[in-house]
């Protein structure tokens, strides 16, 4: 054999053993770390699973169904509170503890926020869910009250009919926030801050009857 031969095939070895090396270092590697590399694939494989389900007609679908009708309430409250603020709920006799009215706007916004948020994980479970119908059905509800009372209590320029209203938008809310919780904790744990607020709501509603009546 020439010496040229004899280098090639010498430098040929040693490159297949070097491989060899690196190959067992990587398979014990993978050994040592197979549960921890396993579980990361199978988090990467569910979260490209969630994208791809999120992305679809019927994901995007569950998307539009949970943010509209909330948008659709927020705009309506707005028509009907806005123009109403001064001079006439400006004129109104005010409780020591009335927030002042910069502060209802971040607040609604997240409420609503979470609001959508919420109805949208319900609306991701499979229809044939028990309970589902009725949880969405009371979301709605609420929804619907929630708009109705800006209506009632700013653009009719009545605190009575706010009163009437945002009592039972209450006890619907706290009905929605079971009927979530029992098909999704985090969905019902989004709506007990809507809960709180509108809960203080009502007293500040009914003091202001009280005391403009």
């Amino acid at each position: 054999m020439s010496p040229g031969c004899w280098v090639s095939v010498v430098c040929y070895g040693r490159a297949r053993a070097t491989d060899q090396v690196n190959r067992f270092q990587h398979l014990r590697s993978a050994g040592a770390d197979g549960r921890l590399s396993g579980r990361t694939y199978s988090e990467d494989h569910e979260m490209t699973a969630q994208r791809i389900r999120l992305l679809s007609p019927q994901g995007l679908g569950q998307v539009a169904l949970a943010v509209l009708p909330v948008v659709a309430a927020s705009v309506l409250g707005q028509i009907a509170t806005f123009p109403n603020l001064a001079p006439w709920y400006a004129g109104l006799v005010k409780p020591a503890f009335n927030p002042p009215n910069w502060i209802f706007g971040p607040v609604w916004t997240t409420l609503y926020v979470l609001m959508a948020y919420a109805a949208w994980r319900i609306l991701r479970l499979p229809e044939a869910t028990p309970g589902r119908s009725t949880a969405l059905t009371l979301f709605f509800l609420q929804l619907v009250l929630n708009a109705a009372w800006s209506w009632m209590f700013f653009y009719l320029h009545s605190p009575l009919l706010g009163v009437l209203n945002i009592g039972p938008q209450w006890l619907v809310i706290l009905a929605t926030i079971g009927a979530f919780w029992r098909l999704d904790r985090l969905a019902g744990a989004c709506l007990v801050p809507l809960a709180a607020w509108v809960g203080f709501a009502s007293v500040l509603n009914f003091t202001l009857w009280q005391l403009n009546g």
